[in-house]
């Protein structure tokens, strides 16, 4: 099997919905597809029991939380490849995992592609990648995992989702991924997924919490980088405020001259 595309689920039958159909409708078919369900009491199931042929395994049971959900959808996944497309996300168009595997095979362990910010049913933002992912971006920000795609040993390398952790996992994932264990890597220049961003990650209040969790992870990992990092923060800082002065100077200039 190519691909396992693993989908997690709590009382979010509408979104659920959206997700199965996005999936089962792809022009290309070599994948399983996975449901974790948090034990939903909503229309979830009879949702997952219509579309129960498209489906290769589901389960609804109580879970520990979102990373808890996605590991248990790895552990039950066969695919070379890896998706965590959660409930109300949605893949960009019915063509493109036919454009992403048909004609091409693959040797990296990771490959990531662009993603579509949505809420409330409205396009926010959308978010472009690129070929060259730095530890820099990951100190400011994350690939979006439901644009990308997973070789599955790897986890057996870097490990599953930290599940103490409740909003970072993911992105200590990558950034252990891509500048630890330097794992081979290939940015796909297309749309892969539409995210939803109404969940727990993009809620201002939780940034506060988000944020200690990754410095947490940055301090636990990467102490000896980030002393000339945080340096290199405050000289572009100073860089910033003096640009700003000499900006403010030149136009000051211009208007004693006009006078």
């Amino acid at each position: 099997m190519k691909l396992s595309i693993i989908t997690i689920n709590y009382n979010s039958a509408g979104d659920l919905e959206r997700t199965i159909k996005s999936v089962v409708e792809q022009s290309w078919s070599e994948y399983e597809f996975i449901i974790i369900d948090g034990g939903s009491s909503d229309e979830s199931i009879n949702i997952i029991n219509r579309y129960i042929n498209r489906i290769n395994y589901y389960v609804s049971e109580p879970d520990k939380g979102i990373f808890n959900a996605m590991n248990k959808g790895i552990k039950k996944a066969s695919g070379e490849y890896l998706l965590m497309l959660n409930a109300g996300d949605i893949l960009h168009n019915k063509h493109i995992l036919n454009e992403v595997f048909r004609k091409q095979s693959y040797t990296e362990d990771i490959l990531y592609g662009n993603a579509i910010l949505e809420s409330r049913g409205k396009i926010i933002g959308k978010k472009n990648f690129s070929f060259q992912i730095t530890f820099d971006f990951f100190r400011k920000t994350s690939l979006s995992h439901q644009s990308a795609f997973i070789r599955k040993q790897i986890h057996s390398q870097i490990g599953l989702y930290d599940e103490s952790l409740k909003f970072s996992a993911d992105w200590k994932f990558f950034i252990l991924a891509f500048c630890k264990f330097n794992v081979s890597t290939r940015f796909l220049d297309c749309f892969i997924a539409q995210c939803n961003c109404d969940g727990l990650t993009w809620q201002p209040s939780n940034f506060p919490l988000m944020k200690k969790e990754n410095e947490s992870v940055l301090m636990n990992y990467f102490a000896d980088f980030m002393a000339d990092y945080n340096n290199y923060d405050k000289l572009r800082d100073k860089a910033s405020v003096l640009i700003k002065v000499k900006y403010r100077l030149k136009e000051r200039i211009k208007l004693y001259l006009n006078r």
